[in-house]
């Protein structure tokens, strides 16, 4: 692999030279500046990026941290944030936090060292005054970390109050909650929602929390058979609204004659599931849009006119529900 010696060596000029083109940097004549660019096609050059940025204190990086990697959800929001952030030349550095402290804070040793550019923060984290120490612009999606970090995240609340309309709606007497963990800010906007229109019309009903990544189906099955004169159920994602329908399945009980079910995130799974999932569809492509922009506007230190947006979210009906 050729290095920038031997660009130098075959432009007939010093390494500093090459730096120079390079990075463009510095005065460099014409006549110079062909050579050395002539020199890099025919050698097939290729700089080193680390070096670059080290020299020029920007790596065009953009370091990404999710709670896990397995979540269809996350998938997709990684894709749509690479899409919207290459399109500003930026490239992204995934981590996996895997909800683990101790990986987090190696993960923030390699900020450092990798000279990061900014950082958008998926993963719900205790350590926030650790990242605010890192001195490097930071955005969160999906959660508020902090009133002094800009952050951009559905409308949960929304979400769950929508999904509990439909249920009304559609005559639902008795309802499931099949939620995410209680810890998490999400679960617990989505439930509030979900909660405060199902009691205000006084419809019964019966809560379970589940993991978002791997939710139990056994225990799924078993609480949809302890109540199995539910006519209804909202999950607080896709995943475990997923499961739900196979335990019905398994229950012998028809969706959506003998239970409506309603899911949430809108991942590609919902479509295929059986049947197609009636969804809460969360604006996976203007949340990557929405955080890129805003994080792009805090490296290049403008003013931040939004610090916390919330972005609507909408009822995407399937035949899951009638």
């Amino acid at each position: 692999m050729p290095t920038i010696k031997d660009v130098a060596k075959k432009a007939n000029v010093s390494v500093a030279t090459v730096s120079r083109v390079i990075n463009n940097t510095g005065y460099v004549n014409q006549e110079t500046r062909k050579l050395v660019v002539a020199a890099i096609k025919e050698l097939e050059y290729i700089p080193n990026e680390l070096a670059r940025s080290l020299f020029k204190k920007q790596s065009k990086i953009i370091g990404v941290i999710v709670p896990h990697l397995s979540t269809y959800f996350f998938a997709e929001l990684i894709e749509a944030l690479e899409e919207a952030l290459a399109k500003k030349d930026y490239k992204l550095m995934i981590f996996n936090a895997k909800d683990d402290p101790i990986r987090e804070r190696k993960y923030m040793q390699v900020f450092s060292q990798y000279n990061i550019d900014g950082i958008v923060l998926v993963a719900h984290t205790e350590q926030y005054k650790d990242y605010l120490d890192l001195s490097i612009p930071i955005i969160t999606i999906d959660h508020k970390l902090d009133d002094a970090i800009p952050s951009i995240t559905s409308d949960n609340e929304m979400g769950g109050r929508l999904a509990a309309q439909k249920l009304i709606e559609t005559g639902c007497k008795k309802v499931i909650h099949l939620r995410g963990p209680s810890f998490l800010i999400t679960a617990k906007s989505r439930n509030k929602g979900f909660t405060d229109v199902i009691k205000e019309a006084g419809i019964e009903m019966h809560t379970m929390d589940l993991a978002f990544v791997d939710p139990n189906q056994t225990q799924i099955e078993k609480f949809i058979a302890k109540y199995h004169d539910a006519n209804g159920i909202f999950c607080s994602s896709d995943v475990i609204a997923l499961h739900a329908l196979k335990a019905l399945y398994k229950l012998n009980k028809k969706v959506p004659d003998d239970m409506q079910v309603i899911g949430f995130d809108n991942i590609e799974l919902s479509l295929l599931a059986t049947p197609p999932l009636t969804t809460i569809n969360q604006p996976i492509n203007d949340l990557a849009t929405e955080a890129s922009k805003t994080l792009l506007e805090l490296i290049n230190k403008e003013v931040i006119t939004e610090l916390h947006k919330v972005l609507p979210v909408s009822l995407i009906e399937r035949d899951s529900t009638k």
